[in-house]
């Protein structure tokens, strides 16, 4: 699982953007090390998405289909994770 996580860790923060990679990767360093196998794998067919829609389902503007609906997307969407610099 270890290599696993390393590949989504990169994909995470390797998005195209600096708001995606700040969303995104994110929720993988505040949340990664809890995941179990199908946690991991729920995140790697998320990062398979479209960074604007998976932005959008962060910040409530699109509805979530409901295959990531539950709780790993309930605690994305608080955005509480993402470190602001001053």
């Amino acid at each position: 699982m270890e290599d696993q996580l390393r590949a989504l860790k990169w994909r995470a923060w390797h998005r195209g953007t600096r708001e995606a990679d700040m969303m995104i990767g994110g929720y993988y360093d505040a949340h990664h090390a809890s995941w179990d196998e199908t946690q991991a794998a729920w995140f790697a067919e998320l990062l398979a998405e479209q960074d604007v829609d998976i932005m959008a389902w962060g910040i409530g503007t699109l509805p979530v289909p409901a295959r990531f609906e539950g709780p790993m997307m309930d605690a994305f969407r608080k955005l509480d994770f993402i470190r602001i610099a001053k």
